[in-house]
Order: structure tokens, then sequence, then C-alpha cells
């Protein structure tokens, strides 16, 4: 039996017919930057979210980038986040001159420690950035709270959160601006690159619009310094489609999140696999399904050999990446991060998996360990 990590041929096959009108209403326009195409999407997604102000991007990285630059972010200024994550969410800081100041994760939920942020502000703190990692929130009650108290920006990386809530609220609604990811493995993921920035706040909102199109609200008048960061009409009409299947695709990843619960205890395997774990409070959209194993290299080959599809998310911290070297931090900074990038597995969570299909991946892993 073959299992992807992700199928999203699968998905296509179920609304291809809807996809290419869509895409063929795109080029018969003949307009495919911004535009109505654009503009509709983001109030689909203000809906959806609850989001006053929905801006399309070119990408997720951008949405990050941006919400830090109308955050006033820049030289000598520093913004806390987790070493744990995608390189985007430090990168993004980095590249406006700024100093990432990392906090590390929870060993349950591997999302930002909420009590230890307090005691990595300084008088050079400019902004949080809390990551909603594999598709659930992290502890934004307490996070939001400590920024209040010093009067911080809360950024929210989203990109792989759509959907997911913390006591009723939409991930990427709570902080000052989300950030959202459109890349094609996301729960909702378009043809290419894509990303939005949302937030409640109009002023923010126009910045960042002015800002994607090189600083400018009319043309060849340009107020900012900004870059190119339009979000195409082509990838808007696509996502447009997929949104209206997203609760759908989403229930159909959590179903199989249970299921997995289910099949590994059956197998009893909790002393070899550590689960998922879900705060109370929190709806996880399971962009990922991540689990902590012994032997884990190992058993990513086997599985691979079984034909089953895996993923590390992430091998290496970002305190003991190469180009961070000059921040100070060493082995042993960040020890739950460092055990997370040793021991996480992510495996197949997509919302066409078959029973059968599920049952062979804990079945391959039961018979590895019966031999390991």
């Amino acid at each position: 039996m073959n299992v992807p990590l992700l199928d999203l041929k699968a998905q296509y096959r179920q609304i291809r017919a809807e996809v290419m009108a869509a895409l063929e209403s795109v080029c018969e326009e003949q307009a495919f930057i911004l535009g109505a195409r654009v503009a509709d999407l983001e109030k689909d997604l203000q809906r959806y979210l609850g989001a006053a102000h929905a801006v399309g991007v070119a990408s997720g990285t951008d949405a990050i980038l941006l919400s830090l630059m109308v955050c006033g972010v820049g030289p000598g200024d520093e913004v806390v986040t987790v070493p744990y994550t995608f390189f985007a969410t430090a990168g993004s800081i980095s590249r406006l001159g700024a100093k990432p100041v990392f906090v590390d994760i929870r060993p349950d939920t591997f999302n930002m420690d909420a009590a230890q942020v307090a005691e990595r502000v300084t008088p050079r703190t400019k902004a949080i950035i809390p990551v909603h990692l594999f598709g659930q929130c992290a502890d934004m009650e307490l996070i939001v709270k400590v920024a209040a108290s010093r009067g911080l920006a809360v950024v929210e990386d989203a990109a792989q959160a759509i959907g997911a809530k913390q006591h009723g609220r939409q991930a990427g609604t709570i902080g000052r601006l989300g950030c959202f990811s459109f890349f094609p493995s996301k729960n909702l993921g378009g043809f290419g690159d894509g990303g939005m920035v949302t937030t409640g706040d109009a002023a923010l909102a126009e910045r960042v619009r002015m800002l994607r199109v090189h600083g400018s609200r009319e043309k060849y008048l340009h107020e900012m310094v900004g870059f190119n960061s339009r979000l195409d009409a082509l990838q808007a009409a696509v996502l447009r489609v997929k949104l209206t299947y997203l609760d759908r695709w989403t229930e159909g990843r959590r179903r199989n999140a249970t299921r997995y619960e289910r099949m590994f205890q059956d197998a009893k395997l909790q002393d070899r696999v550590t689960l998922p774990t879900t705060d109370p409070g929190n709806y996880h959209v399971f962009n990922q399904f991540t689990i902590r194993v012994q032997k884990r290299d190992e058993l990513r080959a086997y599985l691979k050999d079984k034909g089953i599809g895996t993923e590390v998310y992430y091998p290496i911290p970002l305190h003991s990446q190469t180009c961070y070297r000059e921040l100070g931090y060493r082995t042993g900074s960040f020890p739950v991060s460092e055990r997370a990038a040793r021991e996480a597995l992510s495996l197949p969570i997509y919302a066409e998996l078959s029973d059968d299909q599920l049952a062979y991946v804990v079945d391959t892993i039961a018979a590895f360990y019966s031999r390991h």
C-alpha cells in the first residue's frame, strides 16, 4: 500500500471542474494582478475569519514581513518568537535589521511557552510573534496580556492554522495582525505561493495595502518605500473555490486525528509514541499530525521503505542554524525545541485518507517497534 504524506491530486479530483472554470474566467478577463478576484477573496476571508480587514499578499513570508513593517520594526529592535518553526518567522525579523529573541516551546503542543515570554522582553522589544504550529493556537491569553502590559504588538504566525480557534476566536484575529500562507501544502493551499494579512486596525490594513505595491496608493506616487507583494488573480480564483470546501476538509483531518488516536491506543504503542495534545479551548485543524517517537530517523526510513510518506518539521531549530550563530545561543539553550527536533515526525493526515490507509500507517509503526 502507498500512503503519501499529502495527496493533492486526490483533493483536486473533487474540485477540478470548479477550479478549471474559475481559472478559465480569469484567463478570459486577462486581468492577473490584484483586481476584483483578489478583493473578493479578501472579503470572503474577512467573513470566514471574522476579521475587520484582510489584505492579500504574495506569500506567507511577506505577510509576516509586511506586518512587522507596519508595526515599525526596524534596526536595533527585538522581536520575541520561537526557535522551533519554519525559517520565515525569524528570517522576516532579520530582514528588517531587527533581532529575533527566542523563547522555548512547550513539550506537549510544540507552541511558544507563554510563561517564559515576559522574561525575554527588554526595552528594545517591539513585538511578539507566536506561531500556531501544526494547526492549533499558542496560549494567546497570556501572550496578549504580556504584550499589553509592555506596549508590544502581537503578530500571529497563523500560516499553518487557518480555521483554528481559541475559545471561539479565530487564529489570526486575536493579536494586532495575523499572517496566513496559501502554500500548496496548507489546509487552504493555492496553486503556488500566496498569503494574507488580517487585522482589526483600518490604518494598519491601509499601510499593508500600500507597502504591497511599492508604498503607493496612487499609481507612480510613492508615500512609503514598499516592495512588490501582490497576490495574483489566478491564485485568488483557486483559493475562493477551495475556501468553500475548507471546513469539510478540516473536519476530515480532525476525524483522521481521532482515528489515529484510537488506533495507536489499540496497538498499545503509548510507551513508544507520544500523540499530539490539544489545549483546552483550542480547535485544532491538524495541518500536521506530529508525533514524538523513539528512534525517529530509523522509523522514518522504515516507513519510507513500506510506502508511507512522512516529514520532519523541523530537524534543526533556528538558534542552531549557521546564519544565527552570531546570536550567541548554543546547544542546550532551548532544550525542549532541541528534543522536538530529534523526536518529531509528521504522519499523513489529509482528509481523503481511508481507514485502511490509517490502519496501515499504525500497523507499520507497530511492526517497526516490535523489532526494535
